[in-house]
């Protein structure tokens, strides 16, 4: 793909750049293909660029030393990840891993600093970013101590339609139900019966690898 027209697409900041700016984003990201199962990114890590998913979905998980595994969120086509440990300057403190082969933009972190000092769009924009994923983790703890497997499979397809964090303007989104377990942290065989009773509620379209949003609205209260 295109790095220009990946950016363009992919990355919901880069059009609020002016002209200098993108040049200089231009030539500071590169994109990598990478297949299902690969760690992008491992915790422990210093971090150096900042990352966007252009095609594909990856996970954010983080593990103990008996490695057990919790999936913290997952990110779609439009989604940027890992500013935070930018701003700290710290090691990642956790592992982002593809669930699907997937395109990833890196960022260089000298070029996400300099922005930061040069850009009061982009200051703002990382500001709503980090604002709305304060929320999504607070609700995620309060989903998953108080709602059933219905409706937690309801919030965690929500999330992933979250305008600010994945911008992704169609309703569908190709993601398989194995992948759905993940993040809502279910079985599989509990994946399909939930995703069958919000099929039943017309909240959403089960297809082939995939999964059509009827009712985002309705997927985000449902279980209230």
């Amino acid at each position: 793909m295109n790095l220009l027209h990946a950016l363009q697409t992919h990355a919901p900041w880069f059009d609020l750049l002016d002209a200098d700016q993108q040049d200089q984003v231009l030539q500071a990201t590169t994109l990598a293909h990478v297949q299902s199962g690969t760690l992008i990114e491992h915790k422990g890590v210093v971090a150096s660029t900042w990352m966007g998913v252009i095609q594909g979905l990856v996970k954010v998980s983080v593990s103990n030393i008996d490695g057990k595994m919790a999936t913290l969120t997952g990110v779609p086509p439009g989604g940027w990840i890992g500013e935070g440990s930018l701003l700290k300057r710290e090691a990642r403190k956790y592992d982002i891993i593809a669930l699907r082969d997937s395109c990833i933009a890196r960022l260089r972190s000298e070029t996400f600093d300099w922005l930061l000092d040069n850009s009061i769009v982009f200051n703002r924009f990382l500001l709503n970013q980090l604002n709305e994923r304060v929320s999504q983790f607070i609700g995620k703890a309060e989903h998953d101590r108080l709602l059933d497997p219905e409706a937690r499979v309801a919030r965690c397809l929500a999330e992933l339609f979250n305008p600010l964090l994945y911008p992704c303007k169609s309703p569908r989104l190709e993601i398989t139900q194995e992948e759905i377990g993940y993040l809502a942290r279910i079985s599989r065989q509990r994946t399909n019966q939930a995703l069958r009773a919000l099929e039943a509620a017309e909240l959403l379209k089960i297809e082939y690898g995939a999964v059509q949003v009827l009712d985002l609205d309705g997927l985000k209260r449902y279980g209230v």
